[in-house]
């Protein structure tokens, strides 16, 4: 079966991600997919958290086994057979940074596509080791001057800042 993920970052109304995933894929080469989409280190420790319908966390997978399995032994379908409809990617632990990853709905497996794989997006990618997720779209506004530029209005600068 091939799953339809919806990602996110709770702190951004703008970044979002949809992937289509084999449900025989583990969650460990679904990190490495996210590590190469994403443009993250590879030398940093990960985790997944396994969420049911009501966001409690039921299951971690790391690493190596702490109890829930290791994400080399765990797939995508088993998680959703033990009814944990989302996933956190917790990609920086130290900061308890995440991606959830919210399943949407199964799919038509596509003749001649790989998976996983990205079939939509908005956003920048996140910086792996920054405080918080920030994309500067969010924080600029842009005025069609009628000209081939744009002007954009950063509305703390005044004409008494010599500006």
């Amino acid at each position: 079966m091939i799953y339809k993920y919806k990602a996110t970052i709770p702190e951004s109304k703008i970044f979002m991600r949809e992937y289509e995933i084999d449900g025989n894929i583990s969650l460990y080469s679904l990190h490495e997919y996210l590590l190469n989409d994403l443009g993250f280190s590879p030398d940093q420790i990960v985790a997944f958290r396994g969420l049911d319908k009501n966001g409690k966390q039921k299951s971690e997978y790391c690493l190596f086994d702490l109890g829930d399995g290791s994400m080399d032994s765990i797939t995508i379908e088993k998680t959703l057979l033990k009814g944990e409809n989302s996933l956190l990617y917790v990609f920086d632990l130290h900061k308890d940074r995440v991606i959830i990853l919210t399943f949407i709905e199964e799919v038509e497996r596509t003749f001649r596509a790989s998976y996983p794989r990205l079939v939509a997006e908005k956003g920048r990618n996140p910086e792996q080791f920054a405080k918080k997720y920030e994309d500067f779209d969010q924080f600029t506004n842009t005025v069609d001057d009628g000209g081939d530029s744009s002007q954009i209005i950063d509305e703390d600068i005044s004409e008494d800042d010599g500006i």
